[in-house]
Order: C-alpha cells, then sequence, then structure tokens
C-alpha cells in the first residue's frame, strides 16, 4: 500500500481576515487553591537524560491528566503512589483530592524511573504507568464527583524498559473486549553512531479479554508492535477501534517489530528523478501577486480558460490539461483581479490579496508545479539581512544608530520545523503509511480532547492563526478537519523575545498578537474553543478569548469603522514561586498544578 501525499484543507469560513488584534483585560479571573497533602511525583532528569528528545518526553511532561469523560475533573499521581482525582462543581467549596488507586509496589529503587503517567482509556477504564516499565489496566467504573469507587486493577505487567503512556483507547471487536495503549521510550541505540546515541521507541499494545463466556475477566497482551524514529512525536493516537495509528514528528516513523520479530523493510525502488520546468513562476508583495504560466504558442485568449474565486483557482486552455487548479493558500478579491496573453506564449495574472501584509508561503495548496521568484528588491533585503545577520562583527551594521544583533536574536516564531516534519496514518494490518501530510511550514502548538469518542485534535501554526484539525480516520478523502481558529495564536504563543509582551500588547492598536513568551511551558484550549491559554514555567498563565460584541460603541480611527468584537487577552499570576507542572483547560476552568497546590482559575460563567 502507498503512502499517498495529502494536503490539509483550510475552511476560509473559520478565518477572519478582519481580525485586529487582542486588547488587553484588566478583569480579575477568580482563581481558588487547594493545597495539596503530599506532593506532585516529579521525576528529574538524570545526568544520563540528557539528549533533547529526553527533555521534551519528560522534562517537559504534564502531570495533570483531564478526564474527557466526565467535565471539570483532573488526575494526578502524588509521591506517595497515590492516583488523586478532583471534580469541581462550586469553585468556592472546592474539596481535597479523593484517592482512587494507590501504586503498591515500591518504585523508589528503580534507577531508570520516569514520571508515573496516565491515560483516560474509556469512561470506565483506564491506563497507568508506574514509571518503572509496568503497565496497569484499571477498570474505574463511572468516574465524576458522585462516585467513590476504589479503581480495580485488571492487568498489571512488566513490559521492559521505562516508559510513559501517549494515548490508549478502549473498544469491542466480534464481542471481545481489547484496550490499545500507545507507549513512549527514549532508547540507547548502538546503531545511532552520528547523533546522540538515543533514538525514540513507540510501542503499540493491545491487550484483550481471553476469558470465555460468564468467566472472570482475564486481560492478556494480544499483540505488540514497535515502531522507531529519531524525534519524539508531538502528536500520537490510536485510532477509536483500534484499526490504525497517528502520528507528527519532526522526523519519520517505521514499523521494525511486531511481537519481537523484525518487520521486513521493503527496500526502496531506485526511482529515477525527472526534471521538470516549472509550469509557472510566481511573485508577490503584501497588496498582490503576479503569476505567469507557460502557454501553448499561438493560443488565443477564447481559447483560454479561466475561472477565479475567492479561494480557488482554474486556468488551462481549451482541449487540455488544467495548467493551475486548486485551493490559492489564501484569499484574493476576483473583482480586483485580471489576467492577459504576453508574447503569444505566456499568460500573465494578477491577483489582489484580500488581506494585506502576510506572504503566502504557496499559491496553490499542495502544488509544486511552479517557481516563486523573489524581486529583486527582495532579494537585495534578504541579502542585506543575511549579511547583518551573518557578520562576524557584533554589530555588522554600518548603521551605528542601530543596536547590535546576531543569529541568538531571531524569535522561534520566525523559524519553521525542519522540511521532515509531517503528520502520517499508518494502517493497522499492513503497517504502512497510507497518507502523509508534510508540515514543514507549520508548527505544532498543542493538542486537545474535544470529543472523547473521537482522536484528540492538534492544533498548528498555519501564516499567524492557530488552526485546530480533528483527525478523521474513517473518511480517506478528507482525514483531517478544520473545526476552529484561534486568531493570530500561532504568533502569540511562538514568540519568545525578552520579556516585553506587556508592554507589546499595551502600546499596539492594530496587527497581530506581538505576545513574547520566552518561559513558555504549556498550551492548550477549551474543549468548546471558546479560549486558548498558554503559561510559563512560572506563574503567568494568559488567556485569549474568542472575539466577542462589544457592549459600547468602539471606533477604529486608522479604518475609519465601528468596532463591533473585541478579543481580549487577561494574564493570571499565581501566589506561588513553584515551577508549574500541569496545565489543563475545561469550557469553565483553567486547572494549574504545582508540586504543592492545585489553582483552579474560573475562566468562564455558564
Amino acid at each position: 500500500m502507498a503512502a499517498s501525499n495529502y494536503s490539509l484543507k483550510v475552511n476560509r469560513e473559520l478565518l477572519d481576515p478582519n481580525f485586529e488584534s487582542y486588547r488587553l483585560s484588566l478583569d480579575a479571573i477568580p482563581t481558588y487553591d487547594v493545597e495539596l497533602d503530599a506532593a506532585v511525583e516529579e521525576v528529574k532528569l538524570k545526568d544520563t537524560q540528557y539528549t533533547l528528545e529526553h527533555m521534551r518526553a519528560f522534562g517537559m511532561y504534564n502531570y495533570l491528566h483531564l478526564d474527557p469523560w466526565y467535565e471539570d475533573s483532573v488526575l494526578f499521581v502524588d509521591c506517595k503512589g497515590r492516583v488523586l482525582s478532583l471534580t469541581v462543581t462550586l469553585d468556592t467549596a472546592l474539596g481535597k483530592p479523593r484517592e482512587v488507586y494507590r501504586i503498591t509496589a515500591d518504585i523508589s529503587q528503580c534507577e531508570d524511573r520516569l514520571c508515573a503517567s496516565l491515560s483516560l482509556t474509556s469512561a470506565t477504564w483506564a491506563s497507568l504507568s508506574d514509571g518503572t516499565g509496568r503497565l496497569y489496566l484499571l477498570r474505574t467504573g463511572k468516574r465524576g464527583d458522585s462516585s467513590h469507587v476504589k479503581w480495580e486493577a485488571l492487568f498489571s505487567e512488566d513490559m521492559g524498559e521505562p516508559f510513559t503512556i501517549l494515548h490508549s483507547v478502549s473498544h469491542v471487536q466480534d464481542g471481545v473486549h481489547a484496550m490499545e495503549v500507545l507507549l513512549l521510550r527514549i532508547q540507547k541505540d548502538p546503531q545511532e553512531t552520528k547523533g546522540s546515541g538515543y533514538s525514540v521507541s513507540l510501542e503499540w499494545i493491545t491487550v484483550a479479554n481471553t476469558a470465555g463466556q460468564g468467566q472472570e475477566k482475564k486481560y492478556e497482551v494480544r499483540k505488540r508492535r514497535v515502531l522507531r524514529g529519531k524525534s519524539v512525536p508531538h502528536y500520537a493516537a490510536v485510532e477509536p477501534k483500534g484499526k490504525g495509528l497517528m502520528v507528527a514528528s519532526e522526523k519519520p516513523f517505521v514499523f521494525t517489530h511486531v511481537d519481537g520479530l523484525p518487520v521486513e523493510q521493503a527496500d526502496p525502488e531506485p526511482m529515477e528523478v525527472e526534471k521538470t520546468d516549472p509550469i509557472y513562476f510566481w511573485q508577490q508583495t503584501a497588496e498582490d501577486i503576479t503569476v505567469c504560466v507557460r502557454m501553448p504558442e499561438g493560443v488565443t485568449k477564447e481559447e483560454v480558460q479561466f475561472r477565479l474565486m475567492a479561494d480557488n483557482i482554474r486556468l488551462g486552455v481549451q482541449g487540455f490539461p488544467p495548467l493551475l487548479e486548486g485551493q490559492l493558500f489564501a484569499s484574493v478579491d476576483p473583482e480586483a483581479s485580471a489576467w492577459i496573453i504576453k508574447n503569444d506564449k505566456s499568460l500573465e495574472v494578477s491577483l489582489q490579496k484580500r488581506s494585506e501584509g502576510p506572504m503566502w508561503p504557496e499559491l496553490v495548496t499542495g502544488d509544486r508545479r511552479g517557481e516563486y521568484v523573489m524581486s529583486d528588491e527582495q532579494a537585495a533585503l534578504i541579502h542585506e539581512r543575511l549579511t547583518y545577520l551573518t557578520s562576524e562583527d557584533m554589530n555588522g551594521n554600518p548603521d551605528k544608530d542601530k543596536p547590535p544583533c546576531n543569529s541568538q536574536e531571531l524569535e522561534d516564531c520566525d523559524g519553521f520545523p525542519e522540511d521532515s516534519f509531517s503528520l502520517t496514518h499508518f494502517d493497522g494490518e499492513s503497517l504502512k503509511p497510507t497518507q502523509v501530510v508534510n508540515l514543514g511550514s507549520h508548527q505544532y502548538l498543542f493538542t486537545v480532547d474535544v470529543n472523547p469518542s473521537d482522536m484528540p485534535c492538534l492544533c498548528l501554526r498555519h501564516d499567524v492563526d492557530a488552526l485546530v484539525w480533528q483527525p478523521r480516520p474513517d473518511q480517506p478523502s478528507n482525514m483531517w478537519e478544520h473545526i476552529a481558529t484561534f486568531n493570530a495564536l500561532g504568533k502569540s504563543s511562538n514568540c519568545e523575545h525578552g520579556y516585553t509582551s506587556l508592554h507589546k500588547l499595551l502600546s499596539q492598536e492594530t496587527g497581530y498578537v506581538q505576545a513574547s513568551k520566552r518561559d513558555k511551558k504549556f498550551a492548550t484550549c477549551a474543549p468548546n474553543f471558546s479560549y486558548a491559554s498558554l503559561c510559563e514555567c512560572l506563574r503567568r498563565s494568559f488567556i485569549y478569548r474568542q472575539p466577542s460584541p462589544v457592549e459600547t460603541v468602539l471606533f477604529n480611527r486608522k479604518q475609519g469603522r465601528q468596532v463591533a468584537q473585541v478579543a481580549k487577552q487577561q494574564v493570571a499570576s499565581l501566589d506561588s514561586d513553584k515551577p508549574i507542572l500541569g496545565f489543563r483547560a475545561t469550557n469553565e476552568r483553567l486547572y494549574i498544578l504545582t508540586s504543592g497546590n492545585l489553582f483552579v482559575l474560573k475562566v468562564n460563567n455558564n
């Protein structure tokens, strides 16, 4: 089964080209504090866990778990090995977290121990790792505030080297209950001689009930599948019925073993790459785009077939396949666009951008048959900037009034992931990739559970916006659906230049959020998309609300129009000097976990 390249289809109706900025709101956010009886079980990285992948996988681990089946229920594991649950119904009467399960094994003696990890598998099941390599499958019964039932372990087995749980699902097939659990390990790799000496391993385990009808439930491992790669995945999840797997990572993954036996890797056939000349060339400014398309010589204007809509273009010659066809990267104004035939062998198209400013990384989504050509002014400007940034002097710019600059001053939001950054769907039977999305220009922002019966959503940066994508494994033609947008959040959540976020936000009147987060640690959003939030390592969290109607009349003096909606940003600062270890959002509340406290922020009122 050959993998097919797939392009994410943006729903233009969910974009707001008129979005201006977030306005800082000084409205206080009610904050409630639960003091913990025992500290959260935080496991610090050891000297041997020195790689960037160790830091991504375990150093930035989110110790707080949100129960997607029961609203406003959060869980964590403390240093006594207790799995503690807190369900909030009334903020002013918060109780103490309740113990639902306790790890009885002595895990403190394990030298390579990782943090304990938890995954809520279904409304009545959970999977737990103690950090030493043991996997527990727990029958929880119905959870939530009204439930006081202790969880029961129906499966407990040593799975080898220590791991954390990334995802788990529960399903019934042919009358047999099974659970799929996805594990993450960072392992020493003797074949990795040029890099860190470690590789990343994903293990997909199927555990099923093997007892017959009327017998006591007995769960055993039915299948173990191992994938290997060289980077910790940003996103990894099993399909609801266990028929496939999705992985988003900067380096590709491949299945290497099934039940301990190596998977035969098909030798790639030598592929002759025929270099073809581009079909079209294109240039752009902040306001417009010019496209020059090759045409058969002698073509008349009557033979040209041209159709342009706000988000789509189709260009061709009568009797020939389309030369340019597909979804435009962003919207244009068809009324202000035009085309002409030049020199009897090329057609020049002028497109007026609907939103001035943002530069397009591509003309037609997924089309690689064209070539982008910089203008002389753009090339000269880039050359000047490169000379400036790569100068041996701290200030290579002869303009002495400008401050010194070097490459370290580049912000994260101005860079892009590696070209190999991709989102891949693997078939559970063949273990081969079926669809691959190149995410080279889209930074990963966060993962969120919107509907517990569906796969987790992933949020990616598109230009300056943050777009939420819902996997639809049962829809191969539209496997990832764009379901929500957070305007300008892609910029605000990735810039990391100094501590000037509030100053920038207060001083700007229009434009994109330039909030800088040097210490950004976690990001998330409410399941109903009413707000997104991110937090720093210490104290501060930032809340970005969707635009809402204003109660008073506001007027944009620059654009000469009335403002009907405003998007608010709020900043909350915790009364704590301890690092933030966990961060989760519900429709009404934001939960922040430190080693000794659980903070509840009332963000929305129903």
